[in-house]
């Protein structure tokens, strides 16, 4: 599902025009971007949570040259899915 069909389905179910669903949706993105680019947590109860992880330099090597180099240290963002989530993608069958 790309954004489009993602606002048509947001749309359909929220008897909203389609214009008004595309703004909701672009306006929670970018404030959820925002959010973890500032170095703060999202958290959605139910659906998982959005966050800024450090990951640390490391050794790596150039893959044309094979020599070594160093990765330096970055920030990335990260998404864990909630319980609701995993639950709804993988029940239990037990």
């Amino acid at each position: 599902m790309n954004k489009g069909e993602l606002v048509d389905a947001v749309a359909d179910k929220s008897n909203i025009t389609k214009k008004e669903a595309d703004a909701i949706i672009s306006a929670t993105i970018e404030t959820i971007m925002e959010a973890v680019s500032s170095d703060n947590k999202v958290t959605l109860v139910g659906f998982g949570s959005f966050e800024p992880r450090v990951r640390m330099a490391r050794e790596g090597r150039n893959p044309k040259t094979n020599e070594k180099m160093v990765i330096p240290e970055t920030t990335v963002p990260a998404f864990s899915a909630g319980k609701a989530f995993k639950d709804k993608v993988s029940p239990n069958k037990a």
